[in-house]
């Protein structure tokens, strides 16, 4: 790096015109990015992060505006470029990398046809030598048979795939500054480390500097050389990585690493019940592969291949591994959401799979599901009150109306909320809140297990910090039982008992979650603890490895 900054962004003040007035999303920014630097901007959802980042490229919404300040690259002020000039230097000086790729992509377009859109627009390439150099980006971030995966369309790539088809049309031109806005948040473990390398291996050959937004402290610990912290519109805190590693000098930055769940005190856990509360036996769960215009069954993804576990009274039992594992689909089949190819699933002792609609309707009080998205999850049209109730009503648990009601006052206590918040329908809370809702609707028949999915991976450090605190203490209050299914190592440690890994539809390691995370036994284990993120070089893995 050198000592001149590629990009100065000067007291950007960024506002929004909204129903209620003028937000100020961008209040008084400043900061640079040197020649082949990593600056991060670390914050939670709200902070300012992404809206500094869309300020910079000049992609505002409709309601935003700049109102002042500067954005000099290389000496010339961004904000003074007409949008026809500012179109030149979107895609070949500054690139951009979004957080989800399914949505960026255009779904009736090769990869070949998105990435050669970029090259036609910013270079003088043409016809064979356009198709020639999608292949080279192709190979350069890593995809396998790049000719052929340059006629494939996004859906039929995987989630890290078509991450590195973004990073590929955002290197297409060789861009000066590469701005990522949570590129990995929505990515495992393993192929999040595989990006993260990715980018950096890119960096190096390129000399391009990197504008990398997140709330994850561990993509920031690998990543940045420096880091910046924002809150409500402002920049709080810079410094470079190994000063803000080891002692973050504002008071926010302190409480966003408290609420790492690595650094969150465990409370007390209740005592396990002697005997398994659910058991699963060899349960296959698969689903069928058809084809031909009549579409015949002509084989089967065996999603689910055989696995055993148990989960006693009062005891988190974590379900880990990488998307397509099978994680999701036996938490779907321990609550009857799925049918089963062959095994048992035994609930006190009751095989559910053998019971009838009506008796297993009658069980469903005793199990219940919370959701990884919980706006995906809650009715909108509903009010708080009816979703919280609606479990109640269609079991016929929690006697009359006013008894419901009074019920539904109770659990909404239990989850931090108020009463009045009844009468609100769920846009009119944060993603927290929302997660706390349907933790409610969980609770309010009184369940004996709750399967948790993914319930804080779209959740800030310190939401999800909460989160995690209320499941312990509702565990230790009522003596609930989870499983949990997340790819947070970290989450693990704080709330599990034991840990199953989940790889192909079958469980390759079990055993207490300590033993497992600092002992594992299968290469797989070993595979996903070694790409997890981590903040103190310390601990016994590398942390930074560049």
């Amino acid at each position: 790096m050198t000592s001149a900054p590629l990009i100065e962004v000067r007291d950007l003040r960024t506002w929004i015109d909204g129903s209620d007035g003028v937000v100020r999303a961008v209040d008084g920014v400043s900061f640079s990015i040197g020649r082949g630097e990593t600056f991060v901007l670390l914050g939670e959802s709200g902070s300012g992060k992404s809206m500094t980042a869309l300020s910079v490229a000049r992609l505002l919404p409709e309601a935003a505006r700049v109102v002042s300040g500067a954005i000099v690259l290389d000496g010339e002020d961004l904000l003074q470029l007409p949008e026809s000039s500012m179109r030149d230097v979107r895609g070949s000086r500054i690139s951009l990398i979004f957080q989800e790729p399914g949505t960026s992509l255009n779904p009736v377009m090769t990869i070949g046809e998105q990435i050669g859109e970029v090259l036609r627009r910013h270079t003088a390439l043409r016809g064979s030598a356009v198709r020639q150099r999608v292949v080279e980006l192709l190979a350069a971030v890593g995809l396998q048979d790049p000719p052929r995966q340059a006629n494939a369309y996004p859906f039929q790539l995987s989630g890290g795939m078509k991450q590195r088809v973004m990073i590929a049309i955002a290197i297409a031109c060789e861009p000066d500054l590469l701005i990522a806005d949570e590129p990995t948040s929505a990515l495992d473990v393993t192929i999040q480390s595989q990006v993260l390398e990715l980018l950096r291996e890119l960096q190096g050959r390129m000399g391009m500097s990197i504008l990398l937004i997140t709330h994850d402290f561990g993509v920031a610990a690998e990543m940045a050389h420096r880091v910046g912290v924002m809150q409500a519109g402002r920049i709080v805190e810079v410094a470079p990585r190994e000063q803000f590693f080891r002692a973050p000098a504002h008071p926010y930055s302190r409480k966003l690493f408290d609420s790492l769940p690595g650094r969150l005190e465990r409370g007390q856990t209740v005592t396990a019940g002697s005997d398994p509360l659910l058991e699963l036996s060899g349960l296959k769960v698969h689903f069928p592969i058809r084809k031909g215009v009549f579409r015949r069954v002509a084989g089967h993804v065996k999603a689910v291949d055989g696995v055993s576990l148990s989960v006693k009274a009062g005891q988190t039992l974590a379900l880990v591994g990488e998307s397509g594992s099978g994680k999701t689909t036996v938490g779907k089949a321990i609550v009857q959401l799925l049918p089963l190819a062959s095994g048992s699933v035994c609930f006190q002792g009751v095989d559910l799979s053998t019971l009838s609609a009506s008796a297993l309707r009658e069980r469903r009080r005793d199990f219940q599901v919370i959701f990884q998205d919980p706006y995906g999850s809650l009715n909108p049209r509903m009010r708080v009150m009816d979703i919280v109730e609606e479990g109640m009503r269609s079991l016929g648990v929690g006697g009359d109306r006013a008894a419901r009601l009074g019920r539904v006052d109770e659990v909404l206590g239990q989850v931090g909320l108020s009463p009045e918040m009844r009468l609100r329908y769920p846009h009119e809370f944060s993603g927290g809140q929302r997660q706390r809702i349907a933790i409610a609707r969980a609770l309010a028949v009184q369940p004996r297990l709750i399967v948790c999915d993914e319930p804080t991976s779209a959740l800030d450090v310190s939401v999800q910090a909460q989160i995690l605190r209320l499941l312990q203490d509702l565990q230790n209050r009522l003596g609930i039982a989870y499983v949990f299914i997340t790819h947070n190592m970290a989450v693990v440690e704080f709330l599990a008992h034991e840990v199953a890994v989940m790889h192909q539809g079958q469980i390759v390691e079990h055993g207490a979650t300590r033993d497992v995370l600092e002992r594992p036994q299968h290469p797989y284990t070993r595979t996903l603890l070694s790409a997890v993120p981590v903040l103190d070089p310390a601990s016994g893995r590398e942390a930074i490895r560049h």
